[in-house]
């Protein structure tokens, strides 16, 4: 198990299918900026066990993805959040065969939810073999780091708070 109260921060997704690589493009942005040392980023395939070793044990995970939506508004980002204990059963946004709704119901039912859990969705417009998000998907990508900073900053200052 990884230590308590951290922030994992999870792009998932695949850099050769196009826009779905949209989560390893936001965490390649992030390596570049000065995070706290309790936040570990980490890309993912998208699959369940993998992604739920990578939240396991964290205070708050933020998860970015590419969805599929259709009609879709390609570069359009869906936020959703889940703490753990709260029932739910969120609709597959993944791109995946099996997505991160699958992931987070069998994370639930084990009991290995992060206390807190955010999900930045990412409609795309190409998801064809072949590197570089198209256009629309790509101006999301800074606007999403931000985001993703703010998230840590909000995660830290609420676990603090529940410590003091």
């Amino acid at each position: 198990m990884r230590r308590r109260g951290r922030i994992a921060v999870i792009g998932v997704g695949n850099e050769f299918r196009r826009d779905d690589g949209v989560g390893w493009a936001v965490l390649a942005r992030l390596q570049d900026r000065p995070l706290p040392p309790d936040a570990d980023l980490a890309t993912c395939d998208g699959d369940p066990g993998r992604l739920i070793g990578l939240w396991e044990g964290a205070s708050l995970a933020v998860v970015v993805d590419a969805a599929h939506a259709h009609p879709g508004t390609p570069g359009r980002v869906h936020r959703l959040e889940l703490d753990a204990g709260v029932p739910a059963q969120p609709a597959t946004t993944s791109s995946h065969g099996l997505g991160l709704g699958e992931a987070v119901e069998l994370a639930r039912v084990l009991g290995l939810l992060p206390d807190h859990l955010v999900v930045y969705a990412v409609e795309g417009a190409d998801g064809e073999f072949g590197t570089g998000l198209s256009p629309a998907v790509a101006a999301a990508v800074e606007p999403l780091v931000e985001a993703v900073e703010d998230e840590i900053v909000r995660g830290r200052d609420a676990s603090a708070g529940r410590s003091a």
